[in-house]
């Protein structure tokens, strides 16, 4: 069953314009499916660099792996593209003979200077998650949500994520199953191979820290004692962590963007069904920081600037989107009746237009406080006014 994302309407519009379209995101995600979707909409070829003969060619001879490959005036799919040497040089060579590339790479690896510094002005990024709620009940095939299947659907969408193949799965074991196998591919293959790590026995044990502390504010000291590693492999981990799409790093809200870099962030999964087969932990309705975590992954899903504000006072607010130079402030809470402190200080100080309470549990509703317009919704609401 294929079920349509919500990029596809982009994806054409740019892969008119670019001589290459790069999906990046996580492991199956589903960039190979679309990929072969636009590719036969096409009439296009596909390759993948999973295949060690079609790996030797581009890492060898790209010349040899053009004759062999690619036919002129078709588009050419090449799947799993951070398997290969020099891709950047390659993919640049590749585009200037008149070649039309739509590539994938489940590691925002092709997205560093020594590809991209190549593909000026000739490539296009398109980041490519596990399904949005949108896409969810697209899979589920829910045309009509009724107030009483909101938080069903939410719970579910919360407590196994968005991967295709695991929501796509009825038997509720295998959900568990795939994601398993998924996280230990993700961790073994994307980011041990693919950034040189050997100790995975500190690579997983660092998993399991951010999952239980998924939301928090992340002391590198503690981590690094705990752990009993450097700094310096401490940052390496959660870079390539995050470069594979397991986890997000959400910086600190400030108007002092020199002070910003020095404070420290929060750590998120970027799907909680990830988050959650870790810890074996799916009786999540009332626990706070995993709806969190999941606003953020759909807030991600919208491509909206994501931070989060905190004083020297602990006064915080959970997330700040940016849009078009414009701030907003978003609460999340389990069950929400009033607006906080926390937020109304963030409204005095900042002054914006709008803010948002979403829950879990609760009525919608909307008031104002110091002439912004504050709106109590659930994430299909919240979804809808972003």
């Amino acid at each position: 069953m294929y079920v349509k994302r919500d990029i596809e309407e982009f994806f054409d519009k740019v892969a008119e314009v670019y001589k290459i379209v790069a999906i990046v995101g996580a492991r199956q995600a589903g960039k190979t499916t679309l990929l072969r979707k636009k590719l036969n909409e096409e009439g296009g070829n596909y390759i993948s660099l999973d295949d060690p003969d079609a790996r030797e060619l581009f890492n060898e001879d790209i010349k040899k792996f053009e004759r062999q490959y690619i036919e002129r005036g078709k588009v050419t799919g090449i799947d799993e593209v951070q398997y290969g040497k020099d891709a950047g040089i390659k993919l640049k060579y590749l585009a200037d003979k008149g070649n039309r590339l739509w590539v994938t790479s489940s590691s925002e690896i092709i997205l560093g200077k020594d590809v991209l510094s190549y593909l000026v002005g000739r490539v296009s990024i398109i980041r490519l998650f596990p399904f949005s709620l949108k896409e969810f009940l697209r899979a589920l095939e829910v045309k009509e949500v009724t107030e009483k299947m909101k938080g069903r659907i939410v719970w579910e969408h919360m407590a196994y994520g968005g991967y295709p193949k695991v929501v796509l799965t009825d038997d509720i074991d295998m959900k568990g199953v795939i994601l398993r196998d998924l996280i230990e591919t993700m961790l073994l293959k994307d980011v041990s191979r693919t950034f040189s790590i050997e100790n995975m026995e500190s690579l997983e044990k660092l998993t399991r820290y951010l999952a239980i502390n998924t939301g928090s504010i992340v002391s590198y000291e503690n981590v690094t004692g705990f752990l009993g590693i450097s700094f310096q492999t401490l940052k390496k981990y959660l870079s390539a962590m995050e470069k594979s799409y397991i986890i997000k790093t959400v910086q600190p809200f400030y108007t002092n963007k020199a002070k910003e870099l020095t404070k420290k962030p929060k750590i998120y999964f970027v799907d909680t069904g990830l988050r959650n087969v870790i810890t074996k932990e799916y009786d999540i309705e009332t626990t706070g920081k995993i709806f969190e975590n999941y606003v953020l992954t759909e807030l991600l899903k919208l491509d909206l600037s994501i931070r989060y504000w905190r004083t020297k006072s602990k006064v915080e607010v959970d997330f700040i989107a940016e849009r078009d130079g414009m701030i907003v402030p978003i609460e999340v809470k389990i069950v929400a009746n009033k607006v906080g402190k926390n937020l109304k200080s963030f409204i005095k100080y900042y002054k914006p237009e709008k803010a948002f309470i979403v829950f879990y549990r609760g009525k919608e509703r909307r008031m104002r406080f110091n002439g912004c317009d504050i709106n109590f919704l659930d994430v299909f609401g919240l979804l809808e006014e972003l």
